[in-house]
């Protein structure tokens, strides 16, 4: 499998190294406008706008995501698609202060994923300064639900309305050098128990649904679980009862199972319901909501889209890192399309208020998203295979 011609790189990255302010001016006007998983629509309609102001014409779907239509030079040919989902996970009244300390970017959400959707954004202007048109069409998006429960609604969404898509790149503003290969898989729960309720004192042995639904933890906590293939279990957030005073009338808890392998999450969701279905008794009634559900999966690491992504790394003189994770490249990978999540550049303090970006490495990653988006685009109009192992 050639690499990419030292003639591509070298005008790639001219143009990138020149599109790299501009690309970091948009980064910090993006993290400037609120975008809570669910609430996407004022991010939407501002990255709709700055799509549509580098010549790509946007439309924005009924759930907010965004996509627009670089032409390539082949036509009925799969598209590529370039996908940097929208949403944060800071709640709408977070405030929102950007600011710039020397070589790095600050604010919440800088690096996951205002990077990313202005590195997206910036592909046409790269590629046109480059002298490049790509072999193929390449969707760029700016899609909805990647965090939290978004259950990845919105890159499902976009493949479901582009069901000829050929191969797709996750963009992620954070780990420049790691080519995500794995697709971590989750299934998400919301179980609650409820029972009579009454006065601590005066109705003291009727049931209490906090007390059942520590037990019922107690016995998800005791259920073992496998190194290889990693496969983990963890009770995020815990809420129930009234007072103090008072005998819990009701009670619930948010599970969270993971896995890089879809049978060990299958049998850890089987051992979980029979869990569930074993409290539900002395008058405590139990039950158990699924909020959300994450494919997983394997691109193997020979396969050639993991292998141009990580020779184009290396012509950067950037060794990549192979890792699994949950990105929207999950869905694809889940439905057999080869799929990878880069990441853009370096940085810190991802999911907190005082998350920043390292400015100076992001003409190497705005490089080589441009340099693969050329490479996938070159094989699918050919119709080289990407997913298979060479």
């Amino acid at each position: 499998m050639p690499g990419p011609s030292a003639a591509r790189i070298a005008a790639v990255r001219t143009a990138a190294v020149a599109a790299a302010p501009t690309v970091l001016e948009m980064t910090a006007r993006i993290a400037a406008v609120a975008a809570p998983t669910g609430e996407e629509g004022d991010r939407a309609r501002f990255v709709a706008t700055a799509m549509s102001e580098t010549g790509v014409h946007a439309t924005i779907d009924d759930i907010d995501d965004v996509v627009g239509r670089l032409p390539g030079r082949a036509s009925g040919k799969p598209p590529l698609l370039l996908a940097a989902h929208l949403d944060t996970v800071f709640s709408r009244t977070t405030s929102l202060p950007i600011r710039c300390e020397g070589e790095r970017l600050f604010g919440p959400g800088i690096g996951d994923n205002s990077v990313g959707i202005a590195s997206v954004l910036a592909i046409p202007q790269i590629l046109r300064e480059a002298g490049e048109t790509p072999a193929t069409d390449v969707l760029l998006t700016g899609n909805v639900g990647e965090e939290g429960l978004g259950n990845l609604r919105g890159i499902r969404a976009v493949l479901d309305a582009h069901p000829d898509v050929g191969a797709v790149v996750a963009v992620e503003g954070h780990n420049l050098g790691r080519v995500t290969h794995v697709a971590v898989g989750s299934r998400r729960y919301r179980i609650e128990a409820t029972g009579p309720g009454g006065h601590s004192w005066g109705d003291w042995g009727r049931p209490s649904a906090l007390h059942a639904l520590a037990r019922l933890i107690n016995d998800l906590d005791a259920i073992p679980l496998p190194r290889v293939p990693k496969t983990t279990l963890n009770v995020g957030v815990i809420e129930g009862g009234i007072s103090v005073n008072s005998i819990a009338p009701s009670a619930s808890c948010l599970v969270d199972l993971r896995s890089v392998d879809a049978a060990a999450l299958s049998r850890l969701t089987d051992r979980v319901e029979r869990v569930i279905a074993s409290h539900n008794r002395g008058g405590v009634s139990v039950a158990a909501e699924l909020l959300g559900e994450r494919p997983a999966g394997v691109v193997p690491l020979d396969s050639p889209i993991v292998r141009r992504a990580a020779a184009i790394l290396a012509e950067l003189g950037i060794e990549a890192s192979f890792d699994a994770s949950s990105t929207d490249a999950n869905v694809p990978i889940g439905r057999g399309i080869p799929a990878v999540c880069v990441g853009l550049t370096t940085g810190g303090n991802v999911h907190r208020e005082d998350e920043f970006i390292d400015t100076a490495p992001l003409a190497a990653g705005l490089t080589q998203l441009a340099v693969l988006t050329l490479e996938l685009a070159d094989a699918l109009a050919t119709g080289s295979p990407l997913a298979r192992p060479s």
